[in-house]
């Protein structure tokens, strides 16, 4: 347990703790009635379950209570636990920000959210939270984006940023890659509240060890503070047998001490006493109690006692992260507190209104205010004064340039054409450069950034020596400092894509847009996926690069072959993809991602990348300056015509990313038996769905690079071709209502040369020439 330090410069501590429990009872009653409302006030005519989760929500109205109305200032930022959405809504409209009508819309189309969320909930909501783990990790990565704005861009303040999690959160792996990552150790300002009220979804949770816990956060360099029992309890453990209480309640299994919670009176006073040695003893102590203070005491648990959670937050250490263990009954106050299948249930009409009554609230006027001139509503409106925070005042990134001017030549890889694209861009715009922040799971070596690195150094909160800057042998020079732009992270891309999203935020927090580029092997874009999907939901916008990519990485074998990354990258919303063939168009297409980035109306990226070299000269870029201004714009809009054959084509072979030159020599290998073939180089199959749909009325994307990509006048079948899934560029058959062919990577990868692999997929050059033929009909 934690000292008693805290006092208030506003009034006396036991007027304070009353004024909060007051507010206390107020939110339980608002978020309970919130969601009793959604499911059986307002009409459902197809009958479909609306949900809520007042249990969830109750087992927080302590902790949030003194969070907002007693600790956080305006600089502070919460991110709450998915289920007690409906709690922070009723906070939110306790301190003036959400109007009463508002509380009537939880789930319902253009309403509150199921979750909070930063981008559709109208009051305010620091961090979008629902995906198990995400919201958990979300401030974590909030700090760090925070320092980074501050040491380079000042304006962003301090303040804490705090975690409210449910203790079943902690069974999420995102939760412990971010705890244990060697960036985390040393942000004093991340505070983690575990609502550890011992159930899941399904069940009391038989072996969860507080202990265990808190030895896993030690061992990471974190402050563990534990709130266990509250105030009644504590002073009936000083009290003849209370020793024996203590160790009863220490020793007793979650299941046993969640079944107490369900017993009248009478069945604790048998069940409590055990069987063991504490029995006598505690039947002594039990029978100094009448039944409301039995009751009440075996429910008495920190997390639930307000002046315990004002002492645990006096108590932070703001030198480490901080994790607050606060005890808690999962739908306390309510009916079914404690009961192992609560998770999703509701009060019936009789028990909110038992509620109703016990909170001091109305069941048929379920809004009505707390009363003007009492300790609660003031207190609300002081607290509403302290933490409104100033409108930000948002900063225009400085302009990307379009094109460089150069024209690449010699073979290179795409991979190459991005590491070089970003030095170009510190000598050519510089203010845009400025704003550049990379960030790696420990493969900057390895995906071309050197260059970058030893430009712009590493970003550390403190310079560090780097002992190596003068060993001669030296490429990679590893210099950390406050001034550094690139971030590397250990190898866990969740934390990566985690401190992207927040990085891509802060043009929304503190007005100061950055370009955050994260850098991972394609492959592991799967395994990044649900975090990198939620950061952009959550308004994030970011340049993800996803290198290297696909088969063509042959030796590597199907362990690092990604497939189905084209496709998700076409299929996520919020973000345009692009998979560029050549050094120029990867130019190009990074400057595109780049100047979306920090801005209202702006979105994510991602770039898929090879390591397979291509001869240059076979992206034919051309010479005259308006047709090289042309050829860009076709470029990061999706497509481009690569080859027209002379007359009328009799196929069309589109082709993605590197398996261009295959298309190039299968156009060679068909115009020698007689069939002319047009070949189109497609860069981002998202913009060119984008574009089909717009034409059927189905999207306001621009429709123009179908006109030229494809014309009308060169109608032909199609013979698709990608490193990846074939059904990416399959819809390219609805352009026109051509028959086609797609072809692409179906089957789990081999280790071998680039020839035998594509061989193997059916996606080397004779493979294209068949599937050219058949769609032709030639003999």
């Amino acid at each position: 347990m934690v000292p008693d330090t805290t006092t208030s410069p506003r009034t006396g501590r036991q007027e304070l703790l009353t004024a909060l429990g007051e507010i206390e009872q107020r939110v339980l009653w608002l978020s309970a009635a919130t969601i009793d409302h959604a499911n059986r006030v307002r009409p459902n005519p197809t009958g479909l379950k609306v949900g809520g989760h007042q249990a969830s929500c109750a087992s927080m109205v302590s902790i949030m209570t003194t969070l907002w109305f007693h600790e956080l200032t305006a600089d502070d930022r919460v991110s709450v636990k998915p289920h007690a959405s409906p709690a922070l809504h009723a906070v939110n409209h306790l301190l003036g920000e959400l109007p009463a009508g508002a509380l009537e819309t939880l789930r319902s189309f253009g309403g509150l959210q199921s979750y909070p969320s930063r981008t559709k909930d109208p009051d305010p909501v620091d961090y979008s939270t629902g995906s198990v783990g995400i919201g958990a990790t979300a401030p974590i990565w909030g700090a760090l984006a925070r320092r980074y704005v501050e040491g380079r861009f000042p304006g962003a303040g301090t303040g804490r940023q705090y975690a409210l999690l449910g203790d079943a959160e902690l069974d999420e792996g995102a939760c412990w890659e971010a705890v244990q990552d060697p960036m985390v150790a040393g942000l004093g300002e991340v505070v983690w509240i575990v609502d550890l009220n011992r159930q899941s979804l399904d069940r009391v949770v038989p072996a969860l060890s507080a202990e265990r816990l808190a030895g896993m956060f030690e061992a990471a360099g974190w402050q563990v503070l534990t709130l266990k029992y509250g105030e009644q309890l504590t002073e009936l453990f000083s009290r003849p047998g209370g020793e024996a209480l203590r160790t009863r309640l220490d020793t007793m299994g979650n299941p046993e001490y969640q079944r107490l919670l369900r017993c009248t009176p009478a069945e604790l006073r048998d069940r409590l006493p055990g069987t063991g040695s504490t029995r006598e003893p505690l039947e002594r102590l039990v029978a100094t109690l009448d039944d409301d203070a039995l009751h009440s005491a075996v429910r008495n648990l920190g997390g639930h006692d307000l002046g315990a959670l004002l002492d645990a937050y006096a108590a932070i250490d703001d030198t480490r992260p901080t994790v607050i263990l606060a005890y808690t009954v999962k739908g306390r106050g309510l009916h079914s507190e404690g009961h192992p299948q609560n998770h999703s249930s509701l009060l019936t009409r009789d028990q909110l209104a038992d509620l109703a009554t016990r909170t001091g609230a109305d069941l048929d006027d379920p809004w009505r205010p707390l009363p003007a001139d009492s300790a609660a509503a003031r207190l609300c409106a002081e607290r509403a004064e302290e933490l409104r925070r100033p409108p930000v005042e948002r900063i225009a990134p400085p302009p990307v340039p379009t094109d460089f001017g150069r024209t690449p030549g010699g073979t290179g890889t795409t991979q190459q054409a991005f590491g070089r694209a970003l030095l170009d861009l510190s000598r050519s715009a510089p203010e845009a450069a400025a704003r550049v922040v990379t960030v790696s799971p420990d493969v900057s070596s390895s995906t071309n950034l050197g260059g970058w690195l030893n430009k712009v150094g590493v970003w550390s909160p403190t310079e560090r020596v780097d002992w190596f800057a003068d060993d001669a042998e030296t490429i990679l020079h590893w210099r950390e400092n406050p001034t550094g732009q690139h971030v590397e992270l250990g190898i866990a891309e969740t934390n990566l894509v985690g401190l992207l999203g927040e990085l891509g935020a802060t043009w929304s927090r503190w007005g100061q847009p950055l370009l955050p580029i994260g850098i991972m092997y394609d492959p592991f874009v799967n395994r990044a996926l649900e975090p990198w999907q939620f950061g952009i939901y959550a308004g994030g916008q970011s340049l993800l690069v996803g290198t290297p990519s696909g088969v063509t990485l042959a030796p590597e074998g199907g362990a690092h072959q990604s497939i189905t990354t084209p496709s998700l990258g076409l299929e996520q919303p919020g973000c345009t993809t692009w998979e560029p063939a050549f050094a120029q168009d990867t130019e190009w297409c990074v400057l595109a991602a780049l100047s979306l980035l920090g801005r209202p109306d702006g979105g994510s990226a991602y770039l898929r990348l090879s390591t397979r070299p291509v001869d240059q000269s076979l992206a034919a870029v051309p010479a005259d300056p308006a047709a090289r201004e042309r050829r860009r714009r076709q470029s990061v809009a999706g497509a481009y015509g690569l080859r027209r054959a002379e007359g009328t084509p009799d196929v069309t072979l589109a082709a993605m990313g590197a398996m261009v030159p295959e298309a190039l020599t299968a156009a060679d290998r068909l115009a020698g038996l007689g069939v002319a073939a047009d070949v189109v180089c497609v860069t981002s199959p998202g913009l060119l769905f984008r574009a089909t749909q717009a034409r059927r009325g189905l999207d306001d994307a621009p429709q123009w690079v179908l006109d030229q990509a494809f014309p009308a006048d060169r109608v032909a079948p199609l013979v698709t071709l990608l490193d990846g899934h074939p059904h990416t560029l399959a819809f390219l058959g609805t352009v026109h209502n051509t028959p086609v062919t797609p072809l692409g990577v179906t089957r789990f990868g081999q280790s071998g040369a680039l020839d035998e692999v594509h061989r193997h997929h059916g996606i080397d050059t004779e493979s294209v020439v068949r599937a050219a033929l058949d769609l032709t009909h030639r003999p």
